[in-house]
């Protein structure tokens, strides 16, 4: 028994496209024991299963496949690990797989787990295995090339990332894998309003896509980059749902270290009860978005009493660079620019521990050259910022990052919020 998918259906989930899901479904309701189908399907729904309900799912995958291929059993037990957040297991299990397997695609969306798995090491040894693989599969694989555009993209390989991405997107246009390596180059060269052009035309051939809130995300942050501030709070404001929470404090704590009006905030009640939950510090990435949304919101007591938590964990990242990044952002909050600087270019250096990806960390530099303005030191805020406003084509957001003070940006030192419209 083989238990592979036929070519449609394929396409469409290494595509990610909006219509993997139904077309995964309606495999599996016209073969109940096709087990790839049923792994795949509760992969891409993780998020929205119960734990029961995901381990039933997968047990009854891997039963399904019992006399499947080698190939495939492989492949379930890696959706299993990664839907489960085995994320370490599931890398050195792609590990092995793929030097049975060379340039399987079925594994291109679970290279991810490297990256996951929040460890340097593995980080590395998966963006190796992504251009390892795009070597052995050839040009002519667009799962592959968008999967390494991705990982060059993270080196600040940029042109490269730019030129691979384009390729994958000209051999499978409604690739998501690829426009998303396309917009993480863009944020790299600024590209500002030729990005949002692109990702305005793509989304409307695919309104279902999966990854549609992220895109817009980067979208907004291209707004930013090009001055066009309605635009920013406008994607933020609605196509951002409320369980958004890292992306729209992302965006939001930057409109406000530029000095401008926020688009609707997450509630710090909100923030306080994710942070709170079971799982609420599992991810030290999750944590520092959830501080983010406490910065928005202005709440330095819990910001203090977070950086002390991040302090005595016994996970070396959290106390090391998670602890003093929040206790900079407590200090803001409370008009104390100064041990904030201090803080921040001490973490500088281990930005990467934070885990996320390199546009989402880049907050961390936003911070530290507002801080810098704010404690008089202009000048060590403009060499910060030298190289982003002299390689990105749009850089309205860091000019306005170094400019004087304004009303907006004096309301976040005292500590009170600019008041925004809610749509």
């Amino acid at each position: 028994m083989n238990l592979l998918l036929d070519d449609a259906v394929l396409r469409a989930v290494l595509a990610d496209t909006g219509q993997a899901r139904a077309l995964l479904g309606q495999v599996v309701a016209r073969e109940p024991r096709h087990g790839l189908a049923r792994a795949l399907l509760a992969w891409h729904t993780s998020d929205e299963l119960g734990d029961a309900e995901l381990q039933d799912q997968m047990l009854r995958a891997q039963a399904d496949a019992a006399d499947a291929l080698p190939r495939v059993r492989s492949v379930i037990h890696a959706l299993n690990l990664f839907a489960h957040r085995h994320y370490t297991t599931a890398a050195s299990h792609l590990v092995v797989h793929l030097a049975q397997h060379p340039a399987d695609p079925l594994t291109v969306p679970l290279i991810w787990a490297f990256t996951l798995t929040e460890d340097s090491d593995y980080i590395a040894h998966g963006y190796r295995l992504a251009e390892q693989q795009y070597a052995l599969a050839g040009d002519a694989s667009w799962p592959w090339a968008g999967c390494l555009a991705a990982a060059l993209a993270e080196q600040e390989r940029t042109e490269e990332a730019d030129l691979l991405a384009r390729h994958a997107l000209t051999l499978e246009p409604r690739s998501a894998p690829a426009a998303h390596a396309l917009a993480h180059a863009a944020h790299e060269l600024g590209s500002g309003t030729a990005y949002l052009t692109f990702v305005d035309r793509w989304l409307a051939a695919d309104p279902q896509v999966p990854q549609r809130r992220h895109l817009q995300w980067h979208a907004a942050l291209q707004c930013l980059a090009a001055g066009d501030l309605d635009g920013a709070r406008h994607r933020a404001d609605t196509e951002l749902a409320h369980e958004d929470v890292g992306a729209r404090s992302a965006v939001n704590w930057r409109l406000l270290l530029a000095g401008q009006s926020p688009a609707r905030r997450v509630e710090a009640d909100h923030a306080r009860a994710l942070l709170a939950a079971p799982g609420g510090m599992v991810s030290i990435f999750h944590t520092f978005q959830l501080a983010l949304a406490l910065t928005v919101a202005g709440d330095t007591p819990t910001l203090d009493k977070l950086a002390r938590t991040a302090a005595t964990d016994h996970r070396p990242a959290y106390a090391e660079v998670l602890a003093p990044v929040v206790r900079a952002l407590a200090h803001i909050t409370d008009a104390r620019p100064g041990p904030a600087v201090d803080l921040l270019e001490n973490a500088s250096a281990q930005v990467t521990r934070l885990g996320g990806v390199g546009v989402e960390r880049e907050i961390i530099q936003d911070t530290l050259a507002r801080a810098l303005i704010d404690a008089g030191q202009p000048d060590r805020a403009a060499h910060l910022l030298h190289h982003r406003r002299t390689t990105r084509h749009h850089h309205a957001y860091e000019d306005l990052l170094l400019a004087t003070r304004n009303h907006a940006a004096d309301s976040l030192a005292s500590g009170t919020r600019p008041t925004a419209a809610r749509p």
